[in-house]
């Protein structure tokens, strides 16, 4: 009898550059894209330096009454670990579990990426903006 294992899933919020659904497809050509979701209780923010986009990344800050939009992928561990790369993790990011609601149906929870501790707030570049703009269209948010 063959062993056959099937991959364990999981929910990845996306609200920055991931968003953007062709970079996703270029990073994690398997992750499924499910729905749009608010993550309420926090606000986006922009911070350290990236040589990549030459400016400030998007993190997500605890900021009470604020709320974050975003996409929710359905990914594997194996793909996870692949935007573990793209990201920094651990050094520059870490993960964290949090509650997602979509438009329609129940909270879930899903994976994100988040900078820990105070960053200096430093400004976008235009082309990190511009991606991230275009996924926010992607996923009808705007």
């Amino acid at each position: 009898m063959a062993n056959i294992t099937a991959a364990i899933r999981m929910y990845y919020f996306a609200y920055a550059s991931n968003l953007k659904r062709t970079q996703m497809a270029e990073r994690v050509p398997g992750a499924k894209v499910r729905f749009a979701a608010t993550l309420p209780g926090y606000r986006l923010v922009f911070g350290g330096y990236s040589r990549h986009w030459g400016g400030g990344t998007a993190n997500l800050q605890a900021s009470h009454g604020d709320k974050v939009m975003g996409g929710v992928y359905e990914i594997t561990e194996q793909e996870l670990a692949k935007l573990d790369e793209y990201e920094g993790y651990p050094s520059a990011y870490k993960h964290i579990t949090l509650t997602v609601y979509p438009d329609m149906g129940r909270p879930v929870e899903a994976i994100a990426f988040i900078r820990p501790g105070q960053v200096a707030e430093n400004k976008p570049s235009p082309e990190y903006l511009a991606c991230i703009r275009q996924g926010y269209r992607d996923w009808g948010l705007v």
